[in-house]
């Protein structure tokens, strides 16, 4: 999932934990990085640009206890230090409390000195996402939520409503992160859930009891969702280039102006504040009409 929107570990530190990160919108995998092993799923990033990054992000998915994985990551945080010269910070994602425990203490590294702090991310630390509005416009959230909290079923009945309607074309794979991260009783439930004939399935249950209503359409229905989402998509790049330009220009984008501009879907506003972000003197004339 992180693969798909690295965007969403940088929300988290800064709004979930209040960490504090670079303005830089840039982003970008790392990629001369050490396989996790077994240990479960792992990414690393950098913020700012490839040449002159301004800080390092490891995410980790954990579900058991590993002592030895603790000090592979003291490693891996420092190799990545090393590489890019600035500031590293460890996220660890934890869908239970006893392993969000375990990866919540300094690690040592066995080096005299160096004690690695992680930001663990763990049930508590997750909302519960139970409005189906709430769970479609951010579903990243929302498989999280069914990671953290799927025995409610409110959870995971939000995240399967939201899938039946989005034309995002990572849902398949937030599906099955949540799937994947959770608990047997929380994957039968989104099996039973899911098992409609009439509802978008991703999960392996369902794709062998109804992957073929994944392929049925007509051909117009096709046509108009292929275009939905060229439109989805020129909208967010536009949204993109207006932060990278006042971001360029030195503005200090808060969190509650970056929302409006990224949840805004009319193409012609978001190219007008594209026109207006590269001459404007203060962030509130962005919105603002002449006269």
């Amino acid at each position: 999932m992180f693969d798909d929107r690295p965007q969403l570990a940088v929300d988290i530190l800064r709004d979930l934990m209040d960490v504090e990160l670079p303005g830089t919108l840039l982003l970008q995998r790392h990629d001369d990085s050490e396989p996790s092993g077994d240990f479960g799923t792992e990414l690393a990033f950098t913020m700012g640009p490839p040449h002159h990054p301004a800080h390092g992000i490891i995410v980790a998915t954990r579900q058991g206890n590993s002592s030895k994985d603790r000090r592979r990551l003291a490693r891996r945080a420092a190799a990545l230090w090393l590489s890019i010269r600035c500031d590293v910070t460890v996220l660890v994602i934890c869908p239970h409390n006893a392993t969000a425990t375990h990866y919540g203490q300094p690690i040592e590294s066995g080096l005299t000195g160096y004690r690695l702090p992680v930001r663990v991310l763990g049930p508590d630390d997750i909302p519960l996402i139970t409005d189906p509005q709430e769970a479609a416009a951010r579903l990243d959230l929302s498989a999280m939520s069914v990671m953290a909290h799927g025995h409610h079923r409110e959870a995971v009945e939000a995240l399967a409503a939201a899938l039946a309607v989005t034309r995002n074309e990572s849902a398949p794979k937030y599906y099955e992160y949540a799937y994947g991260m959770s608990a047997p009783a929380t994957r039968r439930l989104m099996e039973e859930i899911m098992m409609s004939p009439d509802w978008p399935v991703y999960s392996p249950f369902a794709r062998e009891h109804y992957g073929r209503g994944l392929e049925e359409g007509t051909t117009k229905g096709r046509a108009e969702g292929r275009a939905e989402g060229r439109a989805e998509g020129k909208a967010e790049e536009a949204a993109r280039s207006v932060l990278l330009v006042l971001t360029a220009r030195g503005f200090d984008v808060p969190h509650d102006t970056r929302a409006r501009i990224t949840t805004c879907t009319d193409l012609t506003r978001l190219e007008t504040w594209l026109t207006r972000a590269a001459t404007v003197r203060a962030l509130e004339d962005l919105f603002n009409e002449p006269g």
